[in-house]
């Protein structure tokens, strides 16, 4: 698997699974056709309330633990120093492991300078190997950069190529944050699948629409996380890295990109409020 190198030496897979709205009964059954499929990256999270099919499917896959990277965050409600140190833990023992290998600020919403706080201790204790955050916009990753001590490994955005965040990735460069994609394949917005200019380039290759947009996102050196439910989908989105696209197939889809979100608006206070009160 390609890797990327965080800003304090570890080594990152490039492409993981990612369990955002698995059903917690059918997480295990899915996080196992992932592991069989090849993924040893597994991106959750507090607010998905399926961290324990994911450890217990790690747990029975027979495969070391340091074979994984584990990613999890931690939700608003557990936000501040103390809140999120406890819930830190919580999450380790529903993930059955000692560490996680990333832990993120899931929303730039709360006391999210103490949860930065509280990721650092676990960070110093072992308890993390990474700290980073999501969906924290250029404004937010300016503020929190400049004011703590270890700076975030990654930030977790809405990127895809309609969205391929130009402008965030030029301040996140001044500190070595790596950009991880969730949605990276839009959620079918727009038309993605059949997307016309996606799937001429991907004949050329002999590769689907899904397929090409995910290989230009890693050939940009971003992380991406798809999600499938089924198998052969799974192992569809894995089969990324038997090609390349040309200079030109990546300009070209350079090009897509309309520098705005498909989704949500998180400066929109309605938004807010929603997310606050999830």
């Amino acid at each position: 698997m390609q890797t990327v190198k965080l800003n304090n030496g570890i080594e990152m897979p490039i492409l993981g699974y990612g369990v955002f709205l698995v059903d917690p009964k059918e997480c295990e059954r899915c996080v196992t056709d992932a592991i069989n499929t090849g993924y040893r990256m597994i991106d959750t999270a507090q607010a998905y309330y399926n961290e324990e099919g994911v450890g217990e499917a790690i747990k029975k896959s027979g495969i070391k633990r340091e074979e994984f990277f584990l990613v999890t965050k931690v939700w608003i409600t557990n936000s501040g120093e103390e809140k999120a140190y406890k819930s830190i833990d919580e999450s380790l023992k529903k993930l059955k492991t000692d560490y996680v290998d990333l832990i993120l600020i899931h929303q730039p919403f709360g006391d999210y300078y103490g949860t930065y706080r509280a990721m650092q201790r676990a960070y110093m204790e072992g308890k993390a190997r990474a700290i980073g955050v999501s969906n924290f916009f250029p404004d937010r990753y300016i503020d929190l950069c400049n004011f703590v001590e270890i700076k975030p490994m990654i930030n977790q955005m809405e990127t895809h190529v309609f969205q391929q965040q130009k402008v965030l990735r030029e301040y996140m460069q001044k500190f070595g944050t790596r950009l991880m994609s969730w949605s990276p394949m839009a959620r079918g917005e727009n038309n993605f699948f059949n997307n016309e200019i996606l799937k001429s380039i991907g004949a050329k290759y002999g590769k689907t629409a899904a397929q090409t947009a995910l290989r230009f996102l890693t050939q940009e050196d971003v992380i991406v996380i798809p999600k499938s439910t089924h198998k052969e989908r799974m192992a569809e989105n894995f089969n990324i890295f038997d090609f390349e696209l040309s200079k030109e197939d990546m300009e070209t889809l350079k090009n897509l990109d309309k520098g705005e979100s498909l989704f949500v608006n998180h400066y929109d206070p309605k938004f807010a409020e929603y997310i606050i009160n999830y």
